[in-house]
C-alpha cells in the first residue's frame, strides 16, 4: 500500500474521525493501537504519522507513548491533544497535569505562521476549536515554537518546521472545529506531499484483484442481511469471481416493510446472482417470545442466524470461504491495546462467534472502508440509489425497536407505523437530510378516545437524527406540521396505536451505532 498515513491510537473516542478526515482528503489511512505500531509500520510503510488523543496523562508512569522510530524516521508527524503532549514529553518538553481543564468549544489566537495553518488561519486571527483536555504543555522541546494559544492552553498549537513535527491541543477531526478538516488536508498534502488520488474507482479495482488472488477457483458463500454492507460486499465479490459466489439470505422476519422482497428482487432479478432465500421468520419470532432484555435478543438473533446460515451452507457444500460485510469501524473496535482481533461474525448483528464447525476462511473486502465509503462503492458498482442511500438499520432490526417481548402482532403494528413514518419523510424531501430515522413501539399502553370509543393501545415513538460522520448525532428538527401529519396518519392507519411522541435526545461522541 503506497501513500498511507498511519494513525497511532492512544484511545480517543474520536480517533476514527481522524482517519475519515484524511480519507476525505483523498489519502488512504489506517488506525493502529500504539502498541502495534511497529508491525503496522513494516506492513504499510507510511509516509506520515498522526498521533491521536487519549484519556491518559503523560505525567503518569506506564501511560501510552509513541514508538521511538516515529521521531527518528524523518516522517512528518501531527500530534493531536494527548498526541501533542506525548510529542512534547518524549522530545524533552514539559507537561503538567490538571491545571487547565478545557472541554468543549474554545477560541484560539494564531501567534505565528506555519505550513500547517497555511490558507487556514492567519497571524492574529481568532477562531473556534474543540478542546478536551485536563493536562497542558508548559514548555517546548528544542526547535519548536508556539503558533497558537487559547485561554487554557498557552501551547494550543506548536510547530517544528525543520523536522515537520506539529502539535495541536484541540481536535481538528471533529466538526466542532470548523476549519479542522482543512488543517488535516494541509498536513497530508502540503507537509507530507501526498497526492489526493485514493478514490472508490481505485479501491474497486484493487479490491477485485485482491479477491481473485485470495479466492482463486474456490467457492464463496455470503450472508445477505438486507442491509447495505452485505449487499455491496456480495456485488463486489460477484464482479470478481462470478458464479463462484452463492448468497444466502436469511429472512428472520425482523426487517422493515418490503425490505426482504427488495433484496430478493435486486439479487435475483437485477444482478442474477445465485441466491438462496431462507424463510426463517417463524423460527426467529418463536425464539424471541417472552424475551425482554435487548442484549438477550441480540444474542438469540445472532446465534440463531449462525445456526440457520450454517444449515444452508452445509446443504450447498463445497464452499471454502465465507464473505462478510465487515467495515473498518468493526475492525478497529475488535482490536484492543493489549490484544488482537477478536473472531466475530459480522453478518448482520455484530454478536456471536464464527463456529469452529464451519471451517471457512473469511473474505472481507470492505474491511478498509467506513459506512459512507461503502455507499460510495455501492454507487460505483451500480446499486440503486434508493438502496445505497438507505438509512442504517442494525441487524436485530425491529426486535430492538420494541422494548419488551416480541410478538407477530407487535411486529406488524411497528412495521406499518415505521413504513408510514418513512413515507412521510420521503414525501417531504427530507430522507437524504437525515442520517437515520425509525419508529419504536414503546412497552406501554395508554387510554385514549378515538371517535366514540375508549381505546387502550400502544404508544409509538419516532426518532430521527442528523450526523456528518455517524459518530456524533443530534435530533432532526421537524416542523410541527410534519410531526402532526405523520402522527395523524399513524394513528388513523395503524390499528393498535393511539399516541405518537417524538424523541429529541442526542448522541454523544464515541459511539458508532445509534439505536
Amino acid at each position: 500500500m503506497t501513500n498511507t498515513v498511519l494513525i497511532i491510537d492512544f484511545g480517543s473516542q474520536v480517533t476514527q474521525l481522524i482517519a475519515r478526515r484524511v480519507r476525505e482528503a483523498g489519502v488512504y489511512s489506517e488506525i493502529v493501537p500504539f502498541n502495534l505500531a511497529e508491525a503496522a509500520r513494516e506492513r504499510l510503510d507510511p509516509q506520515a504519522v498522526i498521533l491521536s488523543g487519549g484519556p491518559a496523562s503523560v505525567t503518569e508512569m506506564g501511560t501510552p507513548r509513541a514508538p521511538e522510530w516515529v521521531w527518528s524516521s524523518g516522517l512528518p508527524v501531527l500530534g493531536i491533544c494527548y498526541g501533542e503532549q506525548a510529542m512534547v514529553s518524549q522530545l524533552g518538553g514539559g507537561v503538567e497535569a490538571g491545571h487547565a481543564r478545557e472541554f468543549g468549544r474554545a477560541e484560539i489566537e494564531v501567534k505565528a505562521a506555519c505550513r500547517l495553518f497555511e490558507g487556514v488561519w492567519e497571524v492574529g486571527q481568532r477562531d473556534q476549536v474543540w478542546m478536551s483536555h485536563g493536562d497542558r504543555v508548559t514548555g517546548l522541546p528544542a526547535g519548536f515554537e508556539v503558533v497558537a494559544v487559547s485561554e487554557g492552553a498557552p501551547y494550543a498549537a506548536i510547530a517544528n518546521e525543520e523536522q515537520r513535527f506539529y502539535g495541536v491541543q484541540f481536535h481538528p477531526e471533529v466538526v466542532h472545529t470548523p476549519r479542522g478538516a482543512a488543517l488535516i488536508s494541509n498536513f497530508v498534502h502540503k507537509i507530507a506531499g501526498l497526492p489526493g488520488d485514493w478514490t472508490m474507482a481505485h479501491f474497486r479495482t484493487s479490491a477485485i484483484d485482491a479477491i481473485r488472488a485470495q479466492v482463486g477457483g474456490a467457492r464463496v458463500i455470503s450472508g445477505l442481511s438486507g442491509g447495505v454492507d452485505s449487499a455491496v460486499a456480495s456485488v463486489l465479490i460477484h464482479e470478481a469471481i462470478g458464479d463462484q459466489l452463492t448468497c444466502i439470505f436469511v429472512d428472520h422476519g425482523l426487517l422493515r416493510a418490503d425490505e426482504a422482497r427488495e433484496v430478493v428482487d435486486m439479487f435475483k432479478g437485477h444482478y442474477n446472482i445465485p441466491l438462496i432465500h431462507v424463510d426463517a421468520r417463524e423460527r426467529f419470532v418463536s425464539a424471541l417470545a417472552g424475551v425482554e432484555d435487548p442484549e438477550r435478543k441480540r444474542k438469540i438473533i445472532g446465534g440463531l442466524f449462525i445456526d440457520v446460515f450454517d444449515e444452508e451452507a452445509s446443504r450447498i457444500g463445497g464452499a471454502d470461504f465465507l464473505a462478510q460485510g465487515t467495515l473498518y469501524p468493526d475492525v478497529i473496535e475488535s482490536v484492543s491495546f493489549t490484544g488482537g482481533p477478536s473472531v466475530t461474525i459480522k453478518s448482520h448483528h455484530n454478536v456471536g462467534g464464527l463456529p469452529e464447525r464451519m471451517k471457512l476462511k473469511l473474505v472481507e473486502p470492505l474491511r478498509e472502508l467506513f459506512k459512507d465509503e461503502v455507499r460510495e462503492l455501492g454507487r460505483e458498482l451500480g446499486l440503486p440509489e434508493r438502496f445505497v442511500g438507505r438509512h442504517p438499520f442494525p441487524g436485530p432490526g425491529l426486535a430492538i425497536r420494541m422494548p419488551g417481548g416480541v410478538t407477530p402482532e407487535k411486529l406488524e403494528i411497528l412495521r406499518k407505523a415505521d413504513r408510514i413514518y418513512l413515507e412521510e419523510i420521503r414525501n417531504a424531501g427530507l430522507y437524504d437530510k437525515i442520517w437515520q430515522a425509525f419508529a419504536v413501539l414503546l412497552p406501554v399502553r395508554t387510554v385514549g378516545v378515538m371517535g366514540d370509543q375508549r381505546t387502550y393501545d400502544y404508544v409509538c415513538a419516532l426518532r430521527a437524527v442528523t450526523s456528518m460522520d455517524g459518530m456524533t448525532a443530534d435530533y432532526y428538527d421537524f416542523s410541527h406540521e410534519f410531526l402532526g401529519r405523520a402522527s395523524t396518519r399513524i394513528i388513523n392507519e395503524v390499528s393498535g396505536i393511539n399516541r405518537v411522541v417524538y424523541d429529541i435526545t442526542s448522541k454523544p461522541p464515541g459511539t458508532i451505532e445509534w439505536e
